[in-house]
């Protein structure tokens, strides 16, 4: 009897310590990127108050939607000479191991990541490497950390004479860069980086840095770069920006391009492979503000576009406001709230699609085993169809790209068996019907 009840022990003692360790390895983000969605945050324009105290209070709202990750724009103090507005550009720092006044203190930031890693969240922060204010601190301690013209006089980023521009030759730069980014990781204890224009810093710093940094924890990586025009640049990050097709579909949408030529832009992103992940958006901080909202952008297609970066292999990026939806264009340099009412008329559009992102296998994003499909139409010029594999799980998406309603039918040998539409419930046998119908801006999402 002793002896059985020594085993039952034991045995116990061997699940519980089973199961902390799939615990621990699903909470890495070699897995979790798979599945997750970038919500980010525009802390300054979030609420009247602006700052991180505030801002938690809109976290279970985030969390109801189906909201995995929070990015938040730079949260370092903004230098003050130079500056932009009255505000000034949080891109452009005064110090890299500080927090933002505007935004409250250390104290209250790590309050916010404690609260959000209790909910579930990850956090990564905005970190501009390439560049600083004008009065960053190392302009006096260390102004031979920067790149100088030959007048002596330190070198203005390219089109923006509020920033001026780092020096990668320099090793002891580097080693400072790293050691701030080390800073955060293990003060504040956040889960990755969103690299803000990550291809205009040499690739070799973020091969020399990351290994570095995450000497202290496993993290996750975005850059601002587009794998297509940097390849090299996807051997260390495991996401990049979308550039080339958030820009081709614009045109698409206002010069009326042929539809074929985004079929082949997707195939070439396709031929980059799995080892790194798209990340697809329809706005962020920088388009809302200077090229208009998406609605301006997009027009009718809008909706079916923030369809499509949900379900095609990759990662969704929504930017603070999307769920309203947001509609006008918000100031950069100056206070501008957005204009919440109470009524998130998209936040359920967004629940279905993040919840199915992050549950189904198909949708898993840098997945070998998910594979996507075209799927050939009989109105090929007007929707994008394709539908998403990883075994026994499919999901399929129809999205009208074009200005007016449409028939069509589906008639393909990877689209088959029986599919229920995961936002208004229909369920379709394609061995009986084959046939869509969709208005304008209309999608279909539809799980096997």
């Amino acid at each position: 009897m002793k002896r059985l009840i020594l085993l039952a022990i034991l045995g116990i003692g061997v699940i519980s310590c089973t199961t902390q360790k799939n615990k621990k390895q699903m909470d890495l983000p070699s897995e979790w990127k798979h599945t997750t969605n970038i919500y980010e945050v525009n802390l300054r324009q979030y609420t009247q108050e602006g700052t991180f105290r505030a801002f938690e209070k809109e976290m279970p709202r985030l969390k109801e939607m189906g909201v995995k990750t929070l990015w938040f724009m730079p949260i370092t103090p903004i230098s003050q000479k130079v500056k932009k507005g009255t505000m000034g550009s949080q891109y452009a720092a005064h110090d890299y191991v500080s927090i933002n006044p505007e935004f409250g203190n250390l104290e209250d930031f790590k309050h916010l990541v404690n609260e959000a890693h209790k909910m579930g969240f990850k956090v990564i922060i905005d970190w501009v490497a390439n560049h600083t204010g004008w009065d960053h601190v190392w302009t006096v301690s260390h102004p031979e950390y920067y790149l100088h013209d030959a007048d002596g006089k330190f070198h203005i980023a390219s089109g923006m004479d509020d920033i001026i521009e780092l020096d990668y030759s320099n090793p002891d730069m580097r080693k400072a860069m790293i050691d701030a980014m080390k800073f955060w990781v293990r003060e504040t204890k956040i889960d990755g980086f969103r690299c803000d224009l990550a291809s205009w810093v040499e690739v070799d710093f973020w091969e020399q840095a990351r290994p570095e940094v995450e000497k202290i924890k496993p993290l996750f990586f975005i850059g601002e770069f587009d794998e297509l025009e940097n390849p090299e640049y996807g051997k260390v990050f495991d996401a990049s920006y979308s550039w080339t097709w958030m820009h081709k579909t614009e045109d698409y949408y206002k010069k009326n391009l042929p539809l074929a030529e985004l079929k082949d832009l997707l195939q070439k992103y396709t031929a980059i492979g799995d080892q790194s992940m798209r990340a697809w958006f329809t706005t962020n901080h920088d388009e809302n503000t200077w090229n208009g909202t998406e609605y301006e952008k997009y027009g009718v297609i809008a909706k079916p576009l923030a369809v499509f970066s949900a379900t095609w292999g990759g990662i969704p990026l929504m930017y603070s406001g999307q769920e309203l939806p947001n509609m006008k264009r918000l100031e950069f340099f100056e206070k501008d709230v957005i204009d919440w009412n109470g009524n998130y008329q998209m936040a359920d559009f967004y629940k279905t699609l993040f919840n199915l992102k992050t549950n189904n296998p198909a949708l898993r994003g840098g997945d070998a085993a998910a594979s996507t499909h075209l799927l050939k139409t009989s109105a090929d010029d007007k929707v994008l169809a394709y539908v998403r594999k990883n075994g026994k799980n499919e999901v399929l998406t129809v999205l009208n790209f074009s200005k007016e309603a449409v028939s069509f039918t589906i008639d393909d040998e990877n689209a088959g068996g029986i599919f229920k539409n995961v936002f208004s419930g229909p369920v379709k046998d394609f061995a009986q019907d084959k046939s869509f119908y969709l208005p304008v801006g209309g999608y279909a999402v539809m799980e096997k």
